[in-house]
């Protein structure tokens, strides 16, 4: 991981139902971007912090024009959108967290289930499809709700009809 000062990390919630936490760097200490990196957390309070797997960096480029920086081309996207997925298993269950990050401080999320049968047999990764699955629907619904009051707040129509196709 490589970040600069005014970069934002962003990190999902370590549970379901967790908040998202974001926060500005305001000091790299590692050579050439590395950690640990200083943070101002959008709470105020300012650490240390050496990110995990979890952490993704939102560089200020992303968020604001760079005069160094050239402008998009076709081959390059013009904005680039994160979805980190976290699976936690108990017992016969499995739930899917999907959190979107869309902007520096901007984030959506959603989860998923999914329950094994005793009669079913023993194979995770079918419980974890379902459950991911299941996740990604929800926040595609939740995108797709965002997206016609936006629609409704843009025009001024009401009663807007985005589908999924």
């Amino acid at each position: 991981m490589r970040a600069r000062r005014g970069d934002r990390i962003v990190l999902a919630g370590e549970q379901v139902g967790h908040p998202v936490r974001d926060g500005e760097i305001i000091e790299v200490r590692g050579e050439q971007g590395a950690p640990p990196y200083v943070v101002r957390w959008s709470d105020g309070h300012e650490a240390t912090f050496f990110p995990g797997p979890g952490a993704v960096v939102r560089t200020r480029g992303e968020t604001e024009a760079q005069p160094d920086v050239p402008a998009p081309t076709a081959a390059q996207p013009v904005h680039e959108w994160s979805i980190r997925v976290s699976l936690y298993e108990h017992q016969d269950d499995t739930t899917a967290q999907a959190v979107l990050v869309s902007g520096p401080a901007e984030q959506t999320d959603a989860s998923g289930s999914a329950h094994r049968s005793a009669r079913d047999p023993a194979s995770p990764r079918i419980g974890d499809e379902i459950a991911v699955a299941r996740a990604l629907r929800h926040l595609s619904d939740k995108l797709f709700e965002r997206a016609r009051q936006d629609v409704e707040n843009a025009t001024g129509e009401h009663d807007v009809d985005i589908r999924a196709s």
